[in-house]
């Protein structure tokens, strides 16, 4: 499986469902652009790279699933690092775009179906309260993911069902919290030293002042950190890994806190 970063997951839902009570200002971003110096040797260049190198392949596979969906995962990492709306809704399309015809030859493919529901909400992040008419497109797609490779991205289709059903208003859409806490344990079950998961669970878990459960999260954490440390390494995680300690660290004081 080609490594992923995962610092988009939370700040795509986050953005996604804070649109929906007006409280999302559009193009606020912590990415690197084209102007920072620091993004010709960074995340920005890769991406461009990963996304001229796939599109060329699609071009000339155009009916190769595979080629399809690389391109689309491509589409979705420029988007998270595009500068503004447009850009972002751009690139998402091409990639929603790339999804669609893929999975009308092959409806069983499932990294096809799991970057479909990617780009949905990269696309929903650009469309103010009308994002929440793409959340049951959203919603279809990691389902049907889940359904043919729950293991897929590290249990990327529970992985991003419980932070959809977590953060999406529960009146006129879909958030649940039973149904959150279901696909976020189902994801540290599947993949327990992904430290995403186990992050996601605890955050959630204290967030619904479930303390002994986010402890309990943390205690996990803790413990395979150094299996993650030597299994998730190269420059494709360097992102992952400050984020991943930034927030472990939160955790920590936010538990620690609340002792006292």
């Amino acid at each position: 499986m080609i490594p992923r970063r995962s610092n988009f997951r939370k700040r795509l839902f986050l953005a996604l469902f804070a649109v929906s009570i007006c409280l999302y200002v559009n193009g606020q971003t912590n990415t690197r652009t084209a102007d920072d110096p620091a993004a010709t040797n960074g995340p920005l260049a890769i991406a461009k790279k990963a996304f001229q190198d796939t599109q060329a392949r699609y071009r000339n596979e155009p009916h190769s699933g595979e080629a399809a969906w690389q391109f689309a995962r491509a589409c979705f990492d420029l988007a998270e690092l595009a500068p503004n709306g447009a850009q972002r809704a751009e690139f998402a399309e091409q990639g929603i775009a790339a999804c669609g015809p893929a999975l009308e030859r092959e409806p069983n493919l499932a990294p096809g179906q799991y970057y479909l529901g990617m780009n949905l909400g990269q696309l929903a992040r650009t469309k103010g309260l009308s994002a929440l008419k793409l959340v049951k497109r959203m919603e279809r797609a990691f389902s049907a993911a889940r359904e043919l490779d729950e293991k897929f991205d590290y249990a990327g289709p529970d992985r991003n069902l419980g932070l959809l059903y977590r953060d999406a208003p529960s009146i006129l859409s879909v958030g649940s919290r039973s149904r959150a806490k279901q696909h976020l344990e189902r994801a540290a079950e599947l993949t327990p030293d992904y430290p995403e998961n186990r992050l996601n669970l605890g955050e959630t878990l204290l967030t619904w002042n479930d303390r002994a459960g986010a402890r309990r999260e943390l205690n996990a954490l803790e413990e395979l950190w150094p299996r993650a440390q030597a299994g998730f390494t190269g420059q494709a995680w360097t992102s992952s890994w400050l984020e991943w300690e930034e927030r472990r660290q939160k955790l920590r004081k936010s538990l620690a806190d609340s002792w006292k």
